[in-house]
Formats: structure tokens, sequence, C-alpha cells
């Protein structure tokens, strides 16, 4: 067996363990003993899934697969970057001066350059996927900017930050698994129609887990009335 072919099996094995994972910690109560422990196995999965898949970027172009190997090269960066995100957020959720510092900004320029060059590829090659998806790491930039204006009058900063990492991750997790799955569940389905669906379900399926996350757990307190003055007179009583 071939150190790509190892590489591939130990990939795939930790994208299993985080596609569980990920579940496991959506579906919990957020913020109790089980979230936080399911959601550490979930970012060390993340690791093992990053950490495996550089060799698997050298063999995708040893075998002359440049547009496997360019997008997968790009997914690392962005899952990279959220993995961070979801991690500091919560670490760094009463410091917002130390969240927003040089690493995020090195993370957010580079998938944002990445992106760029992702949407440029895609040009080039006549694939709207690939435009659409490089999007991703440059409206994350713009995002970010954003989040960072908006933390000083935001006491949940940090917890949008944190969850919307992490549907970014599953994102990611997601289109692996339909991306791989599918292949080998539906053999006989038309394989474009199969790669559109994987790859643009799982941004669906971020889409409406933000918006329901958003109104959930987003919104801040609302402000305090200021309770009604009585009515006073000035009449005297007789």
């Amino acid at each position: 067996m071939d150190s790509y072919r190892i590489a591939l099996i130990a990939h795939i094995l930790s994208g299993v363990i985080a596609l569980a994972a990920f579940w496991s910690a959506g579906l919990a109560r957020k913020g109790s003993p089980f979230h936080k422990k399911i959601g550490k196995v979930y970012l060390l999965s993340m690791l093992g899934i990053i950490l495996t898949g550089v060799p698997l970027v050298f063999g995708l172009l040893a075998r002359g697969q440049s547009v496997g190997a360019i997008f997968l090269t790009y997914l690392l960066v962005l899952v990279s970057s959220a993995c961070w995100q979801s991690w500091r957020a919560v670490r760094d959720k009463k410091n917002a001066n130390a969240y927003f510092g040089f690493t995020y900004w090195s993370l957010v320029g580079i998938s944002a350059l990445s992106g760029a060059g992702v949407i440029a590829f895609g040009a080039m090659v006549g694939s709207s996927l690939l435009q659409v998806f490089g999007g991703i790491g440059v409206f994350g930039l713009v995002g970010g900017i954003f989040s960072w204006r908006r933390a000083p009058r935001d006491p949940k900063w940090w917890l949008k930050e944190h969850y919307g990492a992490m549907i970014g991750n599953g994102v990611a997790t997601h289109i692996a698994f339909f991306g791989i799955g599918l292949r080998n569940m539906l053999p006989g389905v038309d394989p474009a129609l199969v790669q559109s669906f994987a790859w643009f379900s799982p941004l669906v399926g971020a889409l409406i887990a933000a918006i329901w996350l958003n109104r959930r757990y987003g919104r801040s307190p609302a402000k305090a009335r200021t309770p009604a003055k009585p009515m006073t007179t000035d009449a005297q009583p007789a």
C-alpha cells in the first residue's frame, strides 16, 4: 500500500469521526460538558483531516489532477482558518482585541487571497462551481471586517464567531462526505449532478443553520425599558 493510499484512508477515517462529532455537538445542549468535550473531539478530527490532506494534494498533483489539488488546498486553507476561529473565539471571548489579532487577520487574508485565486482559476477553466466557492474566502474577509467593527458593541460577538466558524467546518465536512459517499452510493446518476449536489447542498444547509442560530443565540439582550414615571398633578388635596 503506497503512502497516498494510507493518507487517503486516514483522511476518510478522520472525516467519519468529524461528521459524527459535528452532529453530536450540534444536537447537544450548547455549553454543556458533553458539548464541550465532543467539540474538542471534532476539532481534533478536523486537525487529522488537515494533516492527512496535505499529502493528498501532492498525490493529486502527481496524478495530473490539478483541479482537484487546487480545490483541496483551498478547502484545507478554509478549514484551518475556521478551526482556529472556532477555538480562539471561546478562549478569547472576554478579549476581542486578542482574538482579532495578527493570527486572525493572517488566516482570513490567506483565505481571501486563496479564494480570489480559485475564482480566477475557475474562470480560466470555465468552472462556475470553483468561482462560487472561491467567493467564500473573499466574503470571509468582508465578514471579518464587519465582525471586528461590531465586536465592541456586541457582547455575543464571540458566540457568533464560534458557531459561524463551526458551520464553515461543517460545510467542508459534508462536501467531502457527499463528494465521496454519493459517488459510490449512486453510481448510475450523472456525475455532474452528484457533484453539484455534493457542493451546493451543504451551502444551503449552512445558510439555514446560520439563520436559525442567529435567531436563537445571536440576538443581543434587549435593552431594559425605562419604567414610566408616575403622573403627577399640581392639585392639592382638600
